[in-house]
């Protein structure tokens, strides 16, 4: 077995990692190593590179580490596949490139629970604004000087002109930023691609440092878990290049996301005392929220036929690929977009304070596994509650590092959820429904005139709802009883030497894609972990309802 000495080791070369590594490495005395258990992202991968091949990483074993659920009770015993990024960069890799900060009710929520005082919006926005170069422009909401280059747009197609349209017809606000002073609204929205190439956390915040000789890159790493001497971490066990080795460290920090993080302190004997012991884990700290308070953002999509040649159809004919290949080469052309252009954050109802629904508008219908139901011309809606009351949990099965966790996350298991999900489906056909549609509208397809009750709707969404790939909570921050991480420190409570820093962190899943708050964490957790002085919250004000 051999032996490394670091000051930091960080497990996983995801999203948080990546910042992390960047952060903790600029002083040069500081001994950084990152453990990935995928591969490097090569520049000549374009299933990785290329914005609008999002869709065959997901499922393909190369790229994705290929989680499912257990039968989910509430969808009719479904599994439910959840892609994990299986390269440098993690998800942020593979995923959709859409970048939405969430809505600042969301941070002042966290701020209610004790320890979490200074996790409102204003202590938030200042490290949203230091990670992002906007641009669309800096201003004392959006960064100009960040390493997360963020493109607007641009939303020329005239189906994104239907979706704005649309939406003032049916009532309700524009936004001209929704990362900015006003998330409510229709919109159109920000995304991960810069210069028609994929901007992970990976290309945005490890690649540009690589060459710093105190920060070390192991890929295919796998962290079998925590050494522990008593309830102080003192490094991590991991197999390389086929060898058993260990890194010892002053800290171990854990970055694997939602599923692994808290899978390796269960394998490290922190966790639910009872789980362990019936495992044969030895227990080193009894925190039983670790796995628990799992949350996710589950969407349908609501498909029409389109009535005119205007969709982006064409554009997925075989024949065609090798032309708008040749185009992406140069940065231009179908392929250099995620298409993902605009959406909408809207009140279901007029009970709720803020949003509780997110629209992403595509000029295609297409599922994420690349199947084309409408045969033709088509356009669809992504929709789903932002904040479903539903929690699950994430469970080791054994004492064996490689083995899936359990992970069951109880979609549709209570009554709001239930409910926002019928508000959800019939404010889509609404919207889709007004006037700016009317040229091109030849029939909805899916979930179709066929289902219109309120059975029929919720057995669609649990047959055909699939999960937006937003993880999070197993690990959550706080000072409760079912609290894991310190919200000042980031150390895992009653453990010395090991702290948590990545999307397991969120006391409560955010109204939007979680990547731009994982990526906000990290970015506090690093002045936490050099012992830098918290940047200065922000006076600004933001948009909390009303006209």
């Amino acid at each position: 077995m051999t032996d490394e000495a670091f000051d930091f080791v960080i497990v996983g070369g995801g999203s948080a990692g990546c910042a992390l590594a960047n952060r903790l490495s600029a002083d040069p005395s500081n001994r950084v190593l990152v453990l990935e258990a995928g591969r490097r992202d090569r520049s000549w991968d374009v299933f990785i590179h290329m914005p609008a091949a999002l869709t065959y990483p997901l499922g393909n074993r190369l790229y994705d580490w290929k989680y499912e659920t257990e039968p989910e009770p509430y969808m009719g015993g479904r599994r439910v596949a959840h892609a994990r990024g299986k390269v440098l960069g993690g998800s942020s890799s593979i995923n959709g490139m859409i970048f939405q900060r969430g809505n600042p009710l969301d941070f002042d929520q966290w701020a209610d629970e004790p320890g979490m005082e200074q996790w409102d919006h204003a202590h938030c926005l200042p490290y949203f604004r230091r990670m992002e170069n906007c641009l669309a422009g800096g201003d004392e909401w959006r960064g100009d000087e960040g390493p997360l280059e963020v493109e607007r747009g641009p939303a020329v197609n005239p189906l994104f002109d239907a979706w704005l349209a649309a939406g003032s017809q049916a009532g309700f606000l524009r936004s001209d930023d929704v990362n900015g002073y006003r998330q409510e609204g229709f919109a159109v929205f920000d995304k991960n691609v810069r210069r028609g190439r994929r901007l992970s956390a990976a290309r945005a915040y490890l690649h540009p440092v690589l060459d710093r000789p105190n920060l070390t890159l192991h890929t295919r790493a796998f962290v079998e878990g925590a050494e522990m001497d008593g309830a102080r971490a003192t490094g991590v066990r991991y197999r390389w290049r086929g060898r058993a080795r260990t890194a010892s460290s002053g800290e171990v920090i854990l970055s694997g996301g939602a599923f692994n993080s808290p899978q390796l302190l269960q394998l490290s004997g922190i966790g639910d005392a009872g789980w362990l012991e019936g495992l044969g884990v030895p227990v080193v700290a009894d925190l039983p929220g670790v796995g628990r308070n799992l949350q996710d953002h589950l969407e349908v999509y609501v498909q029409h036929a389109c009535a005119q040649p205007v969709s982006l159809q064409p554009h997925l004919a075989h024949w065609r690929k090798p032309w708008i290949g040749l185009q992406w080469l140069f940065r231009r052309g179908p392929a250099a977009t995620n298409h993902f252009e605009a959406g909408a954050f809207v009140r279901s109802n007029d009970d709720v304070d803020s949003p509780n629904l997110m629209f992403h508008f595509l000029p295609v219908a297409i599922r994420y596994d690349g199947s084309q139901p409408s045969g033709g011309h088509g356009y669809q809606v992504h929709v789903g509650p932002m904040r479903s009351d539903s929690r699950g949990e994430v469970r080791i099965r054994s004492a064996d590092p490689r083995r899936h966790p359990a992970i069951t996350f109880n979609y549709l298991s209570t009554e709001q959820d239930r409910t926002e999900w019928l508000e959800a489906v019939r404010m889509t056909r609404r919207i889709l429904g007004q006037p700016a549609f009317a040229e091109f509208d030849a029939g909805e397809i899916s979930p179709g005139p066929g289902v219109g009750s309120d059975e029929e709707i919720l057995e669609w969404v649990a047959r055909d709802g699939e999960t937006a790939l937003h993880p999070s909570g197993t690990a959550r921050l706080g000072l409760g009883p079912e609290a894991v991480v310190d919200p000042r420190t980031f150390r895992v409570h009653g453990v010395d030497g090991l702290r948590v820093v990545d999307a397991s962190l969120l006391p409560s899943i955010t109204n939007a894609n979680i990547y731009a708050p994982t990526m906000m964490i990290a970015e506090r957790a690093a002045d936490a972990v050099l012992g830098n002085s918290p940047l200065r919250p922000s006076d600004s004000t933001v948009y909390r309802g009303g006209t």
